[in-house]
């Protein structure tokens, strides 16, 4: 029989394209999201029930039917974090904790993405080790790094089946700009837009930037061959600047006539300097590697910002 799974916060970036990748492994899947109607196109296959995973009620009746939890869904991103500590922690704690409960009563295998680009804070040593120190410098980090912590508690009191994945920052097609996330995609569609690309910082932060489609092989990955409790990096290993960015996709931008401009700003105090992920134990336990080209998946993000964004 096909395992049926469930994604929560589904509708989303990441999750548009997991959808796709676990339908192909055979997996009947249904995604939860807040709002009415999924942010991008479903595929067909896909059941999508809109709602709070939350409620009790709404996700109860779900999780009987599933065998296997993908949550993505989290209500807040960094900038929003900082501004309002306290809502991000309210806001994505207790639906999540609860979410942990049920699961764990159920017998079910769940995928935790945290993320890997906050949760560490400030690196001692690049690329960073999922044994790293964790001392996350903004409440995003801070709140997800609590999100893991209480799933392993679940682990080891309730016999929660749970994997945690740290992504690093995701791009590609689909990551619409100006969402508070996502330096590639917005700063192309400045580029595409006329308008100056705000670096904080001469050179910026560095951090690794790994396509979306690899991300959503990583997890799938996870799902089939991961190990129970472990938490699990997933970059591609590749330090970059915002300048360095930059300098990679102004030949891209220039084919079609953009020309670049940088404004430079201050520095904010809840960015890290560099973030690098190590992903040796996720290959060496799943054999999964990424498998795009930076250079191939910023001409990608480039053609679609050009068709669907003013």
């Amino acid at each position: 029989m096909p395992t049926n799974t469930l994604i929560i916060g589904g509708g989303g970036y990441i999750g548009t394209h997991l959808i796709s990748r676990l339908l192909e492994t055979g997996r009947r899947v249904t995604v939860v999201g807040r709002k009415e109607m999924p942010q991008g196109s479903l595929p067909v296959e896909a059941a999508y029930c809109s709602g709070d995973f939350g409620n009790r009620d709404i996700i109860a009746p779900l999780l009987d039917q599933h065998e296997e939890v993908v949550h993505l869904a989290y209500a807040t991103v960094p900038n929003t974090s900082f501004d309002n500590p306290l809502a991000d922690l309210l806001q994505n704690l207790p639906p999540t904790v609860q979410l942990f409960s049920e699961v764990a009563a159920r017998g079910g295998r769940m995928i935790l993405v945290s993320s890997g680009g906050t949760v560490y804070g400030e690196a001692t040593q690049l690329p960073i080790r999922e044994d790293h120190p964790t001392n996350p410098i903004s409440p995003y980090g801070v709140t997800k790094l609590t999100l893991e912590k209480y799933a392993h508690l679940y682990a080891a009191t309730h016999g929660l089946k749970v994997i945690c994945l740290r992504p690093a920052n995701a791009f590609g097609v689909g990551q619409r700009p100006d969402a508070g996330q996502g330096f590639v995609s917005t700063a192309i569609a400045s580029c595409l837009r006329g308008q100056p690309i705000k670096v904080f910082g001469q050179r910026g932060t560095v951090r690794d930037y790994i396509y979306v489609s690899d991300i959503a092989a990583g997890i799938v990955s996870a799902l089939d061959r991961g190990r129970l409790s472990e938490t699990y990096n997933l970059g591609s290993g590749v330090g970059q600047t915002n300048m360095d960015v930059v300098e990679t996709f102004a030949p891209l931008m220039r084919e079609i006539g953009c020309d670049i401009r940088v404004e430079h700003l201050p520095e904010r105090v809840f960015d890290v300097q560099a973030n690098v992920l190590d992903s040796t134990k996720l290959q060496s336990h799943t054999g999964w590697k990424p498998q795009v080209d930076f250079h191939d998946g910023l001409a990608w993000t480039r053609d679609w910002l050009r068709e669907s964004c003013d």
